[in-house]
């Protein structure tokens, strides 16, 4: 059974500078209906205007991921850590024993678009950590390419949760095939697009969650980018 949530019943925010579209429950947004799913806690889809942010603050024992879909995001960190995410890079920021970061739009003139990612941690208290990849448009194109994972398999980045993240760009037509396995979780995030997962149609925004055995077929109705979630 596929459980959808549509793009339009999400949580809002909107500070002007931000637009956020929140999928659970997040700040000022509460549903205990919608308070995460499995080991994924946030999915928030942020639009933030040039030259503005999130000013510097902190984290606890979360693994926090961002996935750029236009523009490019600036990072900083108490690590140390400075970079610039854009389209094709995966973040992954280890928030453990604590650590304080920001991140802003890198353009004075165009607006950043981007998925921000919580997955709550296999373990509490471990050191933060940093890492960040970038992943070809051709190597996600028609197929679901690995991009974090706990064992950093296939070159994807190394999460400490109980979660595999998968992207694809899929044209018109274009089909591909995920194995939820026994006692696995899958959530499917639809980034850009339209596609059909298991006979049900999901738009830009859309998001659904099965916990049912078994393949689950996603093919492509116009050109679209979407994260799989495999999850314990």
């Amino acid at each position: 059974m596929l459980v959808i949530r549509r793009a339009g019943d999400r949580g809002l925010a909107d500070h002007g500078w931000l637009l956020s579209r929140h999928t659970f429950s997040f700040a000022d947004y509460h549903d205990p209906r919608h308070m995460g799913f499995r080991a994924l806690r946030v999915i928030n889809e942020d639009r933030v205007q040039p030259g503005r942010g999130f000013g510097m603050h902190g984290h606890r024992d979360m693994e926090i991921l961002s996935y750029v879909l236009e523009g490019a995001l600036r990072h900083k960190d108490s690590m140390g850590t400075g970079s610039v995410i854009v389209p094709g890079d995966v973040q992954r920021m280890s928030a453990g024993t604590g650590v304080m970061h920001s991140e802003f739009n890198a353009s004075d003139k165009e607006r950043v678009h981007f998925l921000q990612i919580w997955l709550l941690p296999s373990r509490r208290g471990s050191a933060p950590g940093y890492e960040q990849k970038s992943f070809e448009a051709e190597d996600k194109r028609g197929r679901l390419r690995l991009v974090a994972s706990p064992d950093g398999a296939d070159g994807s980045v190394t999460v400490r949760a109980d979660a595999k993240l998968y992207a694809s760009l899929l044209d018109r037509g274009q089909r591909v095939e995920h194995v939820v396995g026994p006692g696995r979780h899958a959530w499917i995030q639809i980034a850009r697009g339209k596609v059909d997962v298991a006979g049900q149609g999901l738009d830009a925004g859309d998001g659904a969650s099965s916990s049912d055995a078994g393949d689950l077929p996603i093919v492509g109705v116009e050109a679209a980018e979407l994260l799989v979630f495999d999850l314990g």
